[in-house]
């Protein structure tokens, strides 16, 4: 009977020859790990915010509200009760959607700032492995034909 090569040698010798370095993984990682936690400083940062902006809102509306509901004497004055309700409100509201807009700006900042630090640190990293990789791939290219 023929005998089966056994292929598992060959396949261990033939990734002993172009070996991989597992700290540009370990890297990678752990920038990708930091950036990650850096984005979610940015979004629970602006929930935050967000959260500080709509609760005052609230409690102004709401204030603005009892002061409105409070009995009148004269019919007129209810009127001019919403009316001012109204009025505060429109404007209470033009800063709350500006405060929000703020918000949303400085994510956007940080955002972008964030991605271009990283897309430096991996364009670094990258580069860095590659020219490992490209001087470990020549070098047992080279013991590879000095064997034979």
């Amino acid at each position: 009977m023929t005998k089966t090569q056994d292929f598992t040698a060959v396949f261990k010798d033939m990734m002993g020859a172009f070996p991989v370095d597992t700290k540009a993984f370990e890297d990678a990682f752990k920038t990708q790990a930091s950036l990650n936690e850096k984005l979610s400083g940015v979004a629970l940062t602006a929930a935050e915010k967000s959260t500080e902006i709509s609760t005052k809102w609230t409690k102004d509306t709401l204030s603005k509200m009892a002061e409105m509901s409070k009995a009148r004497q004269e019919p007129a004055d209810y009127a001019k009760a919403m009316t001012d309700f109204a009025s505060a409100s429109a404007e209470v509201a033009a800063e709350n959607m500006a405060a929000f807009a703020e918000v949303a700006k400085k994510v956007q900042m940080d955002t972008v700032e964030l991605m271009m630090a990283a897309g430096k640190d991996v364009s670094e990293e990258a580069t860095a492995a590659m020219k490992k990789a490209t001087d470990d791939v020549t070098t047992a290219a080279k013991k590879a034909s000095t064997a034979k």
